[in-house]
């Protein structure tokens, strides 16, 4: 996908991670303090005001990716703004220069994404948070790399998937939900729903 491609992509998913926010409230209302949906809603809204605009005229994939997360950081707020952001604009500086959005390009923005973010926060798969579903699909994503961008996002989704599903069976060791132990069990992070949607988004619009 070229940039004009890759920015229509973005808008999309952009618009649609707004329109998500009462499933991820809804989901957050049971295992923290239900305002999750409202940060995403607030970063991806100005994600999408972003990309409407005109004179904002990034030069290559690398660059609208980085910016896009800056968005976020600054408008998101708490947890969510630091971790998405952080995923946009390290996964923004690994594709820099890049003119196309291929299933490379989305193998090293997931890598370098996933690598910033645990450097940031130090969760780990396991630990009932976006990095249960951000990983799982950082590894899948690298396997099918040589493959279209359809392809490749069919396969990712599909592992970002079971990695959000799989927290259900974990106990948070983050955020507001460690406070309840082993109550968290049973429900499903959040995060890790957010980042399967980011991916879902991407894959709906590459195939439709």
């Amino acid at each position: 996908m070229n940039l004009t491609e890759t920015r229509a992509l973005l808008l999309y998913v952009a618009e649609n991670m707004v329109s998500s926010e009462p499933i991820l409230t809804e989901l957050d209302l049971k295992i923290g303090d239900g305002d999750h949906g409202l940060g995403m809603q607030r970063g991806f809204a100005a994600v999408r005001d972003l990309l409407k605009t005109e004179t904002f005229q990034p030069k290559d994939v690398g660059e609208l990716f980085l910016t896009s997360g800056t968005k976020m950081m600054s408008s998101m707020g708490g947890a969510s703004g630091a971790i998405f952001g952080t995923l946009f604009r390290a996964g923004g500086k690994a594709i820099a220069g890049k003119e196309n959005f291929d299933a490379t390009a989305l193998a090293q923005f997931l890598t370098a994404g996933s690598k910033a973010v645990f450097d940031r926060g130090g969760a780990k798969p396991g630990d009932k948070t976006m990095m249960d579903a951000l990983v799982a699909a950082e590894k899948q994503a690298d396997l099918v790399k040589s493959k279209s961008l359809k392809e490749a996002l069919i396969k990712v989704v599909q592992a970002a998937e079971k990695g959000a599903g799989n927290t259900s069976n974990q106990v948070a060791v983050f955020g507001r939900a460690k406070s309840l132990g082993e109550r968290s069990l049973g429900y499903i992070d959040p995060g890790a729903v957010s980042m399967s949607f980011i991916l879902k988004y991407m894959s709906e619009f590459v195939n439709k």
